[in-house]
């Protein structure tokens, strides 16, 4: 799904090889009214949350006029060298969202549909992630339009360097702190560490989190998103009564957030009944032996084929009985054709965005209770946090206390959506923004207006 105005304009045959570059006989196009490049539908999304929330707290227009939209933005367009020696043009950008809360903080993305809209959107949603979280971060999002499966590891590292020094302006360890995302590991914020610090001539490991541990990245940081999933899972079950190893899971996407989820779920005696990735999904329902799928995809990349499995479309499985649904996958997965046939009792939303207002409405209708992106799939940006603090202290934190250190900060963020749900009699999503803009906008009040 293209999420911005900016659609993929590349000759035939360009797309095949290299989706999201161009050559220099290439050109793109505009139809975007001047100062609303990131317009699109996803941001347009992120904007209807946000106006819902603003109007339950009765939000005044000059702070919903300074947290609406982004407050700086970059675009660049830059070359790379490939493999046989062909120059490719490729799109970079980077959005932050508010600066009202200290330095921004976001993933950079490489995906073939990336785009101006997507980054703005996740920008925004980053803002409302940290603050729910009580970190002092505002929110920022960039990368690069291109598809990493199609490019070899130099490529990538010549794209992700020339990428890095065009964002030299506007990051550093106490302006814009990158992370991982869609498309990028460790190993680009190993480049990414390495082209900031030669710029400045010394080392700066808290430019950037999700580094390897070598380098000062924090032991489990890899799978603090999905673990952050599950105790988010956990919270929820303590307070409706449910038992864990008494329920079932669909968990959509097998990347590095449904993959840590499905295991963690599995390891507590969860049974998780489908998981999928890009090609399909599998299925069984007297529970998948998570090991075994995750041996089988260290094997041959990707779930088709596992044994002792049922294949089945993406589509159908997001639509199979369990107790728990975690979409870990892409954004707005669950929408207003889908939302009623949905035979889960939870959604947990281990990706960002991945439920559209209109699906909203009729979950909510349906009796069928949500746990919020900006709550349930914090727990990669908590642990960032804590690289952040750990690569300024110069002091690294053991496995143990990490994780300690996550869970005690999700079930605070997760009690105060519950207790904030109640006292507005909203919806957990509404609360969540509601609880999360309160702490922006009185940040932004406090800092005025300069000059």
């Amino acid at each position: 799904m293209s999420s911005t105005a900016l659609e993929d304009d590349s000759v035939p045959g360009q797309a095949a090889a290299r989706p999201g570059g161009r050559t220099a006989g290439e050109a793109r196009f505009d139809d975007v009214p001047l100062g609303e490049e990131w317009h699109s539908p996803l941001y347009a999304m992120a904007c209807r949350q946000f106006a819902r929330a603003a109007d339950v707290l009765a939000l005044e227009d000059e702070l919903r006029t300074r947290l609406l939209e982004p407050r700086r933005s970059l675009v660049c367009n830059f070359p790379a060298r490939m493999d046989n020696g062909e120059v490719i043009n490729y799109t970079g950008y980077r959005v932050q969202h508010t600066l009202a809360m200290g330095p921004t903080k976001g993933g950079l993305r490489f995906a073939p549909d990336l785009g101006f809209g997507e980054c703005a959107a996740l920008a925004m949603w980053m803002t409302w992630k940290c603050s729910l979280a009580g970190l002092p971060f505002g929110g920022a999002k960039g990368g690069v339009r291109c598809d990493p499966h199609a490019l070899s590891a130099g490529e990538m590292e010549r794209i992700t360097r020339r990428y890095t020094a065009e964002l030299l302006p506007i990051v550093g360890p106490d302006m814009d702190i990158p992370a991982p995302d869609m498309g990028t590991s460790e190993r680009e914020m190993a480049w990414f560490y390495d082209t900031y610090s030669q710029s400045v001539g010394y080392s700066v490991p808290a430019v950037v989190t999700g580094k390897p541990v070598a380098l000062g990245g924090t032991i489990g940081r890899h799978d603090a998103t999905g673990l952050g999933v599950v105790f988010s899972i956990e919270s929820a079950f303590e307070e409706l009564g449910w038992s864990l190893p008494e329920s079932s899971f669909v968990v959509q996407g097998f990347g590095n957030v449904g993959s840590v989820a499905a295991r963690e779920l599995h390891a507590r005696g969860g049974k998780v009944v489908a998981v999928s990735d890009i090609r399909g999904a599998i299925a069984n329902p007297h529970g998948l032996d998570i090991p075994a799928v995750l041996r089988w995809v260290d094997e041959h990349y990707y779930l088709e084929g596992f044994p002792d499995a049922e294949p089945v479309s993406g589509e159908a499985m997001l639509e199979l009985d369990c107790d728990v649904l975690v979409p870990a996958a892409r954004e707005e997965q669950i929408t207003e054709r889908n939302a009623d046939r949905l035979k889960c009792k939870l959604v947990v939303e281990g990706a960002n965005g991945p439920t559209t207002p209109a699906a909203d409405r009729i979950l909510s209708d349906r009796g069928i209770s949500v746990v919020p992106d900006i709550l349930a799939n914090s727990g990669g940006v908590i642990v960032s946090y804590f690289e952040w603090v750990q690569s300024h202290q110069k002091y690294s934190w053991q496995a143990l206390e990490v994780q300690e250190r996550l869970r005690t900060q999700m079930r605070s963020a997760y009690d105060r959506v519950r207790g904030a749900a109640v006292e507005l009699g909203v919806d957990n999503r509404t609360a969540a923004l509601a609880s999360a803009i309160t702490h922006v906008s009185e940040a932004a009040k406090l800092r005025a207006i300069y000059p």
